[in-house]
């Protein structure tokens, strides 16, 4: 069971690991960890400058995934042009449900976060919690795109701007 599970990801694909957003697959080596022989994927962070191993049996159930496809990225930049919705509940609770949604790894999810969030120049300052949690949602958003197309980050931050712009005007 756990060899097609393996499969799935070879050195140098990109992945989503939900807790931490877009890593690179460096190497798949084996270990001993407590006398049981493990197959882990070394997984890297550049960004955060973080090296991650998974064991290859495990990461379906952590929520490791391959990159979400261009259609999925489409369906989330579209996601960002509707409109904010925000339950009127305690803060703490909708800061608990974001934080669930931007770890959840579902890039839908996490661009209705960034659509909830987003502060355009004439409404409220936002609170410092609510910016931590808009800026998390929105680099591991804009980190996904970027990886799905291609580009730089710098360019899939400009194409996320530039929709949250247009739902502005």
């Amino acid at each position: 069971m756990s060899k097609t599970k393996s499969s799935e990801f070879r050195p140098n694909d990109y992945v989503v690991y939900p807790a931490h957003g877009v890593g690179q697959i460096v190497s798949i080596e084996k270990q001993e960890i407590a006398g049981i022989p493990l197959e882990l994927f070394v997984i890297s962070f550049e960004k955060d400058k973080m090296t991650l191993r998974v064991p290859t049996n495990k990461a379906e159930d952590v929520g490791m995934r391959s990159l979400s496809s261009p259609d999925i990225v489409s369906k989330a930049l579209t996601t960002l042009k509707g409109k904010a919705r925000v339950k009127r509940a305690m803060w703490s609770r909708r800061a608990q449900e974001y934080e669930q949604k931007i770890n959840s790894g579902d890039l839908i999810a996490i661009a209705e976060v960034v659509r909830d969030l987003h502060r355009t120049d004439d409404q409220r300052e936002q609170s410092y919690s609510e910016r931590q949690l808009y800026e998390a949602a929105l680099e591991r958003l804009t980190r996904e795109v970027a990886a799905v197309s291609g580009s730089d980050e710098g360019a899939a931050q400009r194409q996320v701007g530039d929709v949250l712009e247009s739902r502005a005007a």
